[in-house]
């Protein structure tokens, strides 16, 4: 997949945990703006977050909306280990299909970046769910990584400091921290 810029550098775009804890080395980061996708809890995690008996769920990139998230960009010389990094970190049971698309930037420019695209025919998409069912599989669901309501918390909290209202995270979040309450 050809990505490139100009100078050989190349884009990667965020969406969820990728916007506060990229992991890799970049030259420039950036608001960024992709349209087409929205950001939703619609993948069954079995690895991170959940387990193949206790499945909880992580985000994708379901289709349909916007998403508000965070470009990087990475150095021609840095791409083979970014690039590396990112299958390893966002492809443990390739629930993604790897994609190109355009992100719009504050300053105008639209630039092609590498996105992890929800795959909706892996057997891990759980599709549009009602709130009450994500709340329940994200309640009391942990994996590799901990808690599911960990990092439901975590995300909202970092949307709330870059300045994104996702009124329907809130009243997830809000959701499953009474389900966990009540035990």
């Amino acid at each position: 997949m050809v990505l490139t810029g100009p100078d050989g550098e190349r884009w990667v775009f965020g969406y969820g945990s990728l916007m506060w804890r990229p992991g890799f080395d970049f030259v420039e980061a950036s608001a960024a703006l992709l349209h087409g996708r929205r950001r939703a809890f619609c993948i069954y995690s079995v690895h991170h977050r959940g387990t193949y008996e206790r499945p909880g769920l992580v985000l994708g990139l379901a289709p349909g909306g916007a998403v508000r998230g965070r470009a990087y960009r990475v150095a021609k010389d840095q791409w083979p280990d970014v690039y590396a990094y990112l299958c390893e970190r966002e492809q443990p049971t390739e629930t993604y299909l790897e994609s190109k698309a355009m992100v719009s930037l504050p300053n105008g420019q639209r630039v092609q970046a590498l996105v992890f695209l929800s795959d909706l025919k892996h057997p891990q998409w759980a599709g549009d769910l009602s709130l009450e069912a994500q709340a329940q599989l994200i309640a009391g669901a942990s994996g590799l990584s901990g808690r599911n309501i960990d990092y439901l918390t975590d995300l909202v909290e970092h949307l709330r400091a870059d300045g994104i209202c996702d009124s329907h995270l809130e009243a997830l979040l809000v959701r499953v921290q009474a389900l966990e309450a009540a035990g």
